[in-house]
């Protein structure tokens, strides 16, 4: 890949990162939930789901996705369920304060964090869709593919790495200040009307034609 070239993906990457949606919600959901050290486990979970998708792509699986009705439905309302479940499981998340969270007692570990932010960036046919509509700009049809997909997932990483991390600070430093068991159980429940509206959102995507 030329270097002008990878400049306009490293540009696209930002503002993909950037932009609002469900792995924004699950890393501000985790850094209010767990606190940095732990919520960031979080992101390593949504970027891998991220190269998932980047695979998926690259082998061929995405095109397939996108073009048969069937796939495309089966991955599209597992993303929908999976998000409203977790949409559900932080309205109904204990009003505990952050300063809290680091106790023994906490129930969700680092690796379901993890699991849970591949879940929901790997179970995104949106995001198959989009990658197919996006990656193909960058690469270079003459030259070895498979490089272009390893520089393609590594320069998505790294943006989320940082975007990612920053929204879970966010979370963690700003709202842990606030304390009261109400205004958690308000941010929780926030937080859980995100996560369930993402899923509405993913629930009317249509396929492209």
């Amino acid at each position: 890949m030329e270097f002008a070239t990878w400049l306009t993906l490293f540009a696209a990457c930002w503002a993909i990162s950037l932009s609002p949606g469900a792995g924004a919600v699950a890393a501000m959901s985790a850094g209010l939930s767990h606190g940095f050290k732990r919520g960031y486990f979080m992101t390593f979970g949504l970027i891998l789901g991220i190269l998932t998708q980047v695979l998926f792509v690259s082998a061929g699986l995405g095109a397939l996705i996108a073009a048969s009705e069937t796939a495309f439905a089966v991955i599209k309302w597992a993303g929908v369920a999976y998000l409203i479940w977790l949409g559900v499981q932080q309205w109904r998340a204990p009003a505990k304060p952050l300063a809290a969270a680091g106790d023994a007692g906490v129930p969700v570990t680092r690796q379901q964090l993890v699991l849970r932010g591949w879940g929901i960036n790997a179970v995104n046919p949106k995001g198959t869709v989009f990658l197919l509509a996006v990656v193909p700009q960058f690469l270079n049809l003459q030259a070895p593919l498979a490089p272009q997909y390893l520089v393609i997932g590594a320069t998505l990483a790294f943006t989320d790495l940082v975007v990612m991390g920053g929204y879970t600070a966010l979370a963690a430093r700003v709202l842990a200040a606030l304390k009261s068991e109400s205004h958690i159980k308000t941010l929780n429940r926030v937080f859980g009307s995100l996560f369930v509206t993402a899923g509405v959102l993913l629930a009317s995507f249509k396929r492209a034609a």
